[in-house]
């Protein structure tokens, strides 16, 4: 009996290593193995037996799934399990059939998905470097030696692949600006500061499949020039160190020359952005820098860097290994490729859905995701993070794309959708947006650090009941006032659940 089970963060903080215990101890002769988690995450501690699913598991539940199972495969004892072992009269038929989800490969939620940057989820172990070659590890940087940079770059800008996080930047054109640069060092640099609500995937894939970033990252360093790296990742992330240190470790000889170190944030949501998180990098405060000159021309200790978020690298391997035209062939407009969406907040099904750019808001809320937790309807979906729009059902039927969601003052962000049902109070929504930009203010410029603390005011007074139609003008001039001036996208997208709220919610602040 080969038992899977998930030694990701959220597997743990839901008890995996309890039910991994029980499970020894259950079936002594049993084969355990961790491995990565599926991102089923109302699932967890979700356990694969021999390529059945069982979960969410308790460790009270192990015998009875070990003796139901060996039951059905005819070898009750290929297990060892413990002749002392009896059912547990709380189970019947019933309650087997309640935990088994049948195969995992062909649950909907899995079948439904396009997994190009999270293929291996839930079927490796994430510091196997076999497994990791025997799944196509490898193969993209291969390719990469065999190419020139320039054909590197070429390939990237092919593919349509754009920044998976912010604005959506073409990944070619930074990596080719970078390639012309002029300077004796160049350097790559992975953002894993993941502090946007609702988001997870970069946690995942740097605890299950770290070496799938750090071989994007060795292209990246072939394609410009760079022989050094760094990984920026919050210090909230204990796991993902862990392990993606280790996996530089253990895949140093694999990807030399080039080098790669982690450097550990402190928390502050502001070092999201690039030039922000550069001066951290250089061990000074984190605050913004203003532009020009570009990262890409003057970035890290004043030499040409690229500066791309976790997925962004972690989408290269497969570019190179299968041709920019077998990943631009997914998506929509100008948004190709695949994107790890995480649906999270008051939902039912909260995981990480990985699908082609174009399926609409309401297909991942209602039919993926299976609705709201609670069972009251859905009132408000933000995508994007605590400065992305609230969006309400009118506007289900937005299709998950940069430009689609840019035509209704919408942003993708990093691709987290966290979900309200009707108890949501909207104004209070745009308060705590308001609030959450004072609070992580670098203070650098004038509309981040004090327009955010009037308008907390601001909107106070209106939830008050204090001229109220006044008021929400100010707010509405206030919000303009910090998409203009504001010096990076904290000041600058804060306006955008604030008016968001303000225009689809308008009762909630009368």
């Amino acid at each position: 009996m080969r038992i899977l089970i998930s030694d990701d963060a959220l597997a743990l903080a839901c008890g995996a290593d309890a039910v991994a215990e029980a499970f020894a101890y259950a079936a002594p002769n049993a084969e355990i193995v961790r491995v990565s988690s599926w991102g089923m995450h109302w699932l967890e501690p979700l356990v694969e037996i021999d390529g059945i699913g069982y979960g969410p598991m308790t460790p009270t539940d192990v015998e009875a799934i070990i003796q139901c199972h060996s039951r059905e495969s005819g070898n009750p004892d290929d297990a060892g399990a413990r002749s002392d072992a009896q059912l547990d009269p709380r189970f019947h038929g019933d309650d087997i059939e309640r935990l088994s989800i049948g195969r995992i490969a062909d649950h909907p939620f899995i079948t439904a998905q396009t997994r190009l940057t999270f293929a291996r989820a839930g079927r490796t172990r994430p510091l196997d470097l076999a497994d990791y070659e025997a799944t196509g590890g490898w193969k993209g940087l291969r390719a990469a030696q065999a190419m020139t940079p320039v054909q590197i770059v070429e390939a990237v800008t092919a593919s349509g692949l754009r920044g998976r996080g912010g604005a959506g930047f073409p990944a070619g054109i930074k990596w080719k600006t970078v390639l012309e640069a002029q300077g004796t060092r160049k350097y790559i640099v992975c953002n894993a500061d993941e502090g946007d609500s609702g988001t997870f995937a970069d946690r995942m894939l740097m605890e299950g499949d770290p070496y799938v970033l750090i071989e994007g990252m060795a292209i990246a360093g072939l394609a410009t020039g760079a022989r050094k790296g760094f990984i920026y990742i919050r210090s909230e992330y204990p796991h993902a160190i862990t392990k993606i240190q280790a996996a530089i470790e253990r895949s140093r000889a694999i990807v030399a020359p080039f080098d790669i170190e982690v450097r550990v944030g402190a928390g502050a949501y502001v070092c999201g952005e690039e030039t922000s998180l550069l001066n951290s990098l250089e061990g000074k405060r984190g605050e913004v820098r203003a532009k020009p000159p570009l990262p890409a021309h003057k970035g890290l200790f004043g030499c040409p860097t690229v500066i791309n978020n976790v997925l962004t690298l972690a989408a290269v391997p497969f570019v190179l290994a299968e041709g920019p035209e077998a990943y631009a062939n997914y998506g929509m407009g100008r948004s190709r490729g695949t994107m790890p969406i995480q649906l999270a907040g008051n939902i039912k099904h909260g995981g990480l859905f990985e699908t082609a750019f174009g399926v609409t808001l309401g297909e991942l809320v209602d039919e993926i995701g299976g609705g709201t937790e609670s069972g009251r309807p859905v009132r408000a979906v933000q995508v994007g993070g605590p400065l992305g729009a609230y969006f309400p059902r009118a506007l289900f039927d937005t299709p998950f794309d940069y430009e689609a969601f840019a035509a209704r003052d919408g942003l993708i962000g990093h691709g987290g959708v966290v979900v309200f049902d009707e108890s949501v109070d909207m104004a209070r929504q745009a308060k705590f947006a308001m609030e959450f930009c004072a609070i992580e203010s670098c203070g650098k410029c004038t509309p981040c650090r004090l327009g955010s603390t009037r308008g907390a005011e601001t909107i106070d007074r209106i939830i008050a009941g204090e001229h109220v139609a006044a008021n929400i003008a100010l707010v509405e001039d206030l919000c303009e006032t910090m998409k203009s001036g504001s010096l990076c996208a904290l000041g600058g997208f804060t306006p955008y659940p604030v008016l968001s709220a303000l225009h689809h919610f308008p009762e909630d602040f009368r």
